[in-house]
């Protein structure tokens, strides 16, 4: 069953990391970074669980699991998960709060990510679908394992908009999510994932504005997505869902995707889920979720941005059921947005239980 009891290295681990708490860096009066004190870690703590045999799915279900994946994988149940997000460590040599993860070969590199996914395909539904993050280090490796177990359908490129100069390369700004299916059946709703432009060039026809609207703040197209995205914002100091997760992903990124894959009520897995943004967002758009992360800072930020989802449905840049452009949070205000999550998983049980019927 469940051991909601930690075992002594864990005890150990959050000593650890209260005692870093102790030396906690002072941070700017403006900085709205989520951080955790003694009391915190040693009170969501007791919220996270652990596996040690089979369970079944409401056992587990809108959980965070405190346990290496390795050793989780083989008590979730099968035929469970509608979507299933990884952002695993890419191809580079990086600490994740003292988990080192060291670059290796592209071959060693496809041998790693194959030891988990396996794991992961009988976890699926037969119209489950899969998105795995890499960059231009790790990409080959993805498309390689992925097309094993998967039929690969694109390759989605977003840009950051910011990153660190190179004098002998070119600078790299971007990253990859590669979108995956596990069968010929899947969910897939473009709708809800439509990006709200402004109309530079705007066309009318007899007078009438084509495939735009005017309005006193400006004027807009709606717009079916691309493979490429330019309109997110990758947390930093200033934003409330920010992090000292190293590679945390945008609230926006996981919308997106959760939104366009996956309906209200469904289940969303993510393996390596860091300081819970794929659990927040699914939680904030009607989904369950399960996560699995085994540093216990990760774990614990995870709930309290659980605690925090409770009241605050917000999702920057997503304003009344579409993506708005970067930069435009003041636009967003003039025209009188809102992005309340809860007003619009409204709108969308709605409209899903007319399709059931």
């Amino acid at each position: 069953m469940l051991i909601l009891k930690e075992k002594k290295n864990n005890l150990e681990n959050k000593q650890i990391i209260i005692n870093n708490m102790d030396n906690e860096k002072k941070r700017a009066p403006l900085n709205r970074t989520l951080v955790l004190n003694n009391v915190e870690i040693s009170r969501l703590s007791e919220k996270l669980i652990q596996l040690d045999k089979k369970i079944k799915l409401d056992e587990v279900i809108n959980k965070t699991i405190h346990q290496d994946l390795f050793e989780v994988l083989d008590y979730l149940p099968e035929n469970s998960i509608d979507l299933f997000f990884v952002d695993p460590p890419y191809n580079l040599s990086k600490d994740f709060n003292g988990h080192k993860f060291n670059k290796m070969t592209i071959d060693a590199y496809c041998d790693y990510i194959e030891t988990w996914l396996q794991k992961i395909v009988p976890l699926l539904k037969k119209d489950a679908s899969i998105y795995i993050c890499g960059d231009y280090h790790s990409s080959t490796s993805i498309h390689l394992v992925a097309s094993k177990y998967f039929d690969v359908l694109n390759r989605i490129t977003w840009q950051r908009e910011k990153g660190r100069g190179a004098k002998s390369n070119w600078k790299n700004s971007t990253e990859d999510i590669w979108f995956c299916t596990k069968s010929a059946n899947y969910k897939f709703y473009v709708d809800r994932v439509k990006e709200k432009r402004k109309v530079l060039a705007p066309y009318k026809i007899d007078g009438i504005p084509k495939d735009w609207e005017e309005t006193e703040n400006g004027n807009f197209r709606l717009t079916h997505p691309s493979n490429i995205w330019t309109d997110l914002t990758i947390p930093y100091w200033s934003m409330p869902e920010n992090t000292d997760h190293p590679t945390q992903k945008p609230e926006k990124l996981l919308a997106k995707i959760i939104l366009a894959s996956s309906d209200i009520g469904d289940v969303v897995l993510d393996p390596f889920l860091g300081s819970g943004t794929t659990s927040v967002v699914a939680k904030k758009l009607g989904r369950n979720y399960i996560g699995i992360e085994k540093n216990l800072e990760y774990c614990c930020l995870t709930e309290k941005r659980l605690e925090i989802a409770e009241n605050d449905k917000t999702i920057q840049g997503y304003e009344d059921g579409v993506f708005w452009e970067r930069n435009t949070l003041a636009l967003q205000k003039k025209n009188g947005s809102d992005n309340s999550a809860q007003k619009v998983n409204e709108k969308e049980l709605e409209q899903q239980n007319l399709f059931q019927l």
